[in-house]
């Protein structure tokens, strides 16, 4: 059920300007949702850089690959912890309607609105963009390294997509920053915000945080151990299904363009050119 989350009690001053009662500092976010926070944005920045700052064609490409399937392994998990993890991790406590969004955005351009104790109706659509997103990246990846080539474009209007909606983000963050002059980027470190205590979470959930830290390195290691870098190519653990990367991925290319029309000489001086 879709439902405007209240926020935190705020007084109502001239001109706009909202000021929040609150009693402390009190703990808001667990560790597993600090640690997914923080492993996705490495993970994302460490595959954007190995394929937009290295190319198709190096050999560390191969690698942008393996983190793309550790993420996806961890998206995976954040799902799971979306339903049955705390208050604020769950999807429940950010699932704003679309008027709710429009009348934030609109407020938010105005130099109005109140702050939340959990997600806003802005961060909490990037949320779930970037969540789906990102499976979409791990999912048209796997199909690409079995050969589909069709999903490469899709591929990469996603991960353009991702940029675009991280760099709104970002920008979503300092404006809050600016304006109610809370740091919010520090909250995903120590999990605290301003609030009263009844807005605060029980426990900090610190062994479901080392299961996700054994979980994501199980997966890692998994991927690493499977893969061989002489051949480019791996085996999904588990799955067992086999996926080319690298030179591997491009012999695939090519004989797509050959099935395509393209004779070998036209394809040679295309794969130069990349």
């Amino acid at each position: 059920m879709i439902a405007d989350v209240d926020p935190i009690q705020i007084t109502e001053f001239p001109k706009g300007e909202y000021v929040m009662k609150t009693e402390n500092k009190v703990l808001i976010w667990d560790i597993p949702t600090r640690i997914f926070h923080w492993l996705l944005v490495c993970g994302f920045l460490v595959a954007a850089l190995l394929a937009l700052g290295f190319g198709e064609h190096s050999p560390l490409f191969p690698y942008h690959a393996l983190v793309g399937l550790i993420l996806g392994g961890m998206v995976v998990l954040r799902v799971i912890w979306g339903f049955w993890g705390t208050k604020y991790a769950r999807f429940s406590s950010f699932l704003f309607s679309p008027r709710a969004v429009f009348k934030y955005v609109t407020q938010v351009l105005q130099g109005l609105g109140a702050p939340h104790v959990g997600h806003n109706p802005g961060s909490a659509y990037a949320i779930f963009a970037m969540l789906i997103m990102i499976a979409g990246l791990s999912v048209s990846g796997i199909i690409m390294g079995q050969g589909g080539k069709a999903f490469e474009e899709v591929h990469e209007v996603l991960a353009y997509t991702v940029m675009g909606v991280i760099f709104v983000h970002i920008l979503g963050v300092a404006l809050h920053t600016i304006r109610h002059k809370e740091n919010i980027t520090a909250s995903m470190f120590h999990g605290q915000k301003d609030g009263n205590s009844v807005d605060a979470i029980s426990s900090s959930r610190p062994i479901i945080a080392i299961i996700f830290v054994l979980v994501v390195s199980t997966w890692t290691g998994g991927l690493i151990s499977h893969y061989d870098p002489q051949r480019q190519s791996m085996r999904l653990p588990v799955l067992g299904t086999e996926l080319k990367l690298g030179e591997g991925r491009d012999k695939e290319k090519r004989q797509y363009r050959t099935e395509h029309g393209h004779d070998e000489e036209h394809t040679d001086r295309h794969d130069e050119d990349d």
